[in-house]
């Protein structure tokens, strides 16, 4: 994996979604291509990130308290809003995937009818969703440990880097 097919954001709260205050989203491009798309799942469990789904992505801003996410595309394409109402879009396009901290915001705005990721949690963390923040949630995303592995490279990569204390 080539550090340009990595892709790092940075958010602050905006007041409705907290956001992470420490953590990156990280979006990985191309690391799955048509071959190998139908082993992400396997590829993520070896790399201890389970309690995986497989759907779309919810047309409107929410956030996980509980845990950190990976969604990865493994049909069709689509531009997804992370951080809030003044984040920033990307494209994610089958193979892309997307690490996201506990806190931060996501939602999809467009896409192809047959958009579909696979979502997965750092030791098969169980999820919450949330649509705004109140007076728990910073607690609550503090507590979130960080995971062991990449979900990709398992305990080397680009993630273990970006998210060290």
């Amino acid at each position: 994996m080539q550090k340009e097919d990595i892709q790092v954001l940075y958010f602050e709260d905006d007041g409705r979604i907290p956001n992470n205050p420490n953590l990156p989203l990280v979006i990985y491009k191309a690391v799955f291509n048509e071959e190998t798309v139908q082993k992400a799942e396997s590829v993520l469990r070896r790399h201890d990130w389970s309690n995986s789904w497989t759907g779309g992505v919810f047309p409107y801003h929410h956030f996980h308290s509980t845990t950190h996410e990976v969604l990865v595309a493994v049909k069709g394409n689509a531009v997804l809003r992370f951080g809030g109402e003044q984040g920033v879009d990307a494209v994610l396009q089958m193979g892309d995937a997307a690490v996201i901290p506990a806190g931060t915001g996501h939602k999809k705005l467009s896409g192809s009818s047959d958009f579909t990721v696979i979502g997965a949690y750092p030791g098969g963390r169980q999820y919450d969703t949330k649509t705004e923040k109140n007076d728990r949630t910073s607690e609550e995303i503090s507590r979130v440990p960080l995971p062991e592995c990449d979900p990709f490279t398992g305990k080397s990569g680009p993630l273990l880097k970006l998210w060290e204390k």
